[in-house]
């Protein structure tokens, strides 16, 4: 079998996958969020660490197996989130700044002032902005006492999530990244693969704090497991791949065209470009799609910051419910939002707006609203946000898929789909095996080593669970689109 951790924002999990993309054992645990002042989000990675050794342990003891049942191992990860470690000691050095946190809006407007917006954007594909690792890097760097000095002197190494476990579970053999984490830094030249000398310049980030840049799926490049580590011997890791393109994967979307979304903490839909690198024009990002020993794919993302966590906020925040199925529960019980909208810019906006100065708004509300109502927009939320993706897709790439393939833990939710399938007016597709994030990592490393001779021996675990065709009318959907519209625009201009 192949062992899949899945690190993501606010769980690690371990899930072994059989020959035939069934689930022979699974374990997950949450780590905290830290949040020490407002726009600020942090992890521990020590913490990080811990969970990830013991979902691993717990997922083997539920398979009755041990690490000798495992043939390879891949990683899959939260991507932009910025770790700093001793390399003699593997002891973090401060807190891991997290993707959505926004501390480094001027850092970024400083980076697109040094380099250019064109050019930035020409060398990696992306915007300047608080979402990537390199401002938060520099920010590290600047504020952490003597952290830029050790940098200097070798002795502080950087690299996202997936580099840290790598170094981890190697036992600090091995400090690399793939090109698909590398593209989310805003220090990766996205036709070279390698970094840019141009950008660590304007950044004041030493080079070689860095990781190597290394193929996602390679049999020989991301080391082995130490006997002592969690799988209990030497096990080799052999797939390496950032989560959205790990759920692209592991959809099996591979050609020019096909797309899919994965709901979660945020929503993040993918479409394939083939070996093409399409720069964006309309907000999306340009990335890397996956990469081995013989080739790379692209592809363009839209990237939502905040879905899942919206429900979330709910629960935990507002007190609205026990749970998300019990928000959910409350959603179902009007036939619509009564009018209001919720716009969850709670750490700017994202795709395709790029609005760091953006903050949540809800809008809409009368004496006839209840929390029945707010929980319904919550949901639809999400479903307005990839709308706005998939027509900023359509004007980059000339064209929208003709139906959108779904996966990650919202997509329990049948209110979303078929209120996401009602805005685009194409069918929405939930697969039989929703977990296609860590069955990206699994297939990553698992065609690596040969255990599986093509990823589509695994199509049998992607048939169709559920598909959603719209209902709606257009005249309906033009004026519920209108007035998500409005609210966007009333959440501008607030930081």
């Amino acid at each position: 079998m192949v062992a899949a951790i899945d690190q993501g924002t606010t769980s690690s999990r371990c899930l072994l996958f059989a020959r035939d993309g069934a689930i022979v054992g699974s374990a997950q645990l949450e780590h905290r969020q830290l949040t020490p002042r407002p726009g600020w989000v942090e992890h521990d990675a020590a913490e990080i660490w811990e969970r990830t050794a013991q979902v691993v342990a717990s997922a083997l003891e539920a398979a009755g197996l041990d690490g000798s049942a495992v043939a390879a191992i891949g990683i899959t990860n939260q991507r932009e989130t910025t770790v700093v470690w001793d390399p003699a000691t593997g002891e973090p050095l401060a807190p891991a700044i997290v993707w959505q946190d926004t501390r480094t809006a001027g850092l970024a407007a400083e980076l697109d002032a040094a380099v250019g917006a064109e050019r930035l954007r020409k060398l990696t594909g992306l915007p300047a902005a608080t979402y990537f690792s390199g401002p938060k890097l520099r920010w590290l760097l600047d504020h952490e006492e003597g952290l830029r000095d050790r940098a200097r002197a070798g002795r502080a190494v950087f690299g996202t999530v997936e580099s840290w476990l790598v170094w981890k579970l190697t036992g600090g053999a091995v400090h690399r990244t793939d090109a698909t984490n590398a593209s989310r830094t805003l220090m990766m030249d996205l036709g070279k693969l390698r970094w840019s000398e141009e950008l660590l310049d304007a950044l004041g980030v030493p080079g070689r704090m860095l990781p190597e840049i290394a193929p996602a799926s390679h049999p020989e490049a991301w080391g082995a497991t130490t006997a002592d580590g969690p799988f209990g011997r030497r096990v080799p890791v052999a797939g390496v791949i950032g989560d959205q393109q790990a759920a692209l994967l592991g959809q099996l979307r591979r050609r020019p065209g096909e797309a899919k979304c994965t709901y979660g903490t945020g929503a993040f839909l993918l479409m394939h470009t083939g070996q093409e690198v399409i720069p964006s024009k309309a907000g999306l990002l340009t990335t890397v799609a996956y990469s081995d020993a013989e080739r790379v794919d692209y592809a363009l993302e839209g990237s939502v910051a905040v879905a899942g966590s919206l429900v979330q906020w709910l629960r935990d925040q507002l007190g609205f419910a026990g749970s998300a199925a019990e928000v959910e529960q409350l959603a179902l019980q009007v036939e619509n939002s009564g009018g209001a909208v919720i716009v969850p810019a709670f750490s700017g906006l994202f795709a395709p707006w790029w609005r760091s100065d953006a903050r949540g708004v809800i809008c809409g509300l009368t004496r006839h609203t209840d929390r029945r109502h707010l929980a319904r927009a919550a949901i639809e939320a999400s479903a307005f946000q990839v709308r706005e993706v998939i027509e900023a897709m359509r004007a980059d790439a000339g064209h929208a898929p003709g139906e959108l393939r779904v996966d990650g833990g919202m997509t329990v939710s049948g209110l979303l789909l078929a209120f996401q399938a009602d805005l685009l007016g194409i069918p929405v597709v939930r697969p039989r095996c929703v977990e296609t994030t860590a069955l990206g990592a699994a297939v990553a490393a698992g065609l690596a080593v040969g255990f599986w001779e093509s990823e589509t021996e695994l199509a049998g675990a992607l048939e169709e669970d559920a598909r959603f065709e719209p209902t709606m009318s257009d005249a309906e959907r033009d004026e519920r689109l209108a007035a998500w519209n409005k609210a966007v625009e009333r959440s501008f201009d607030w930081v």
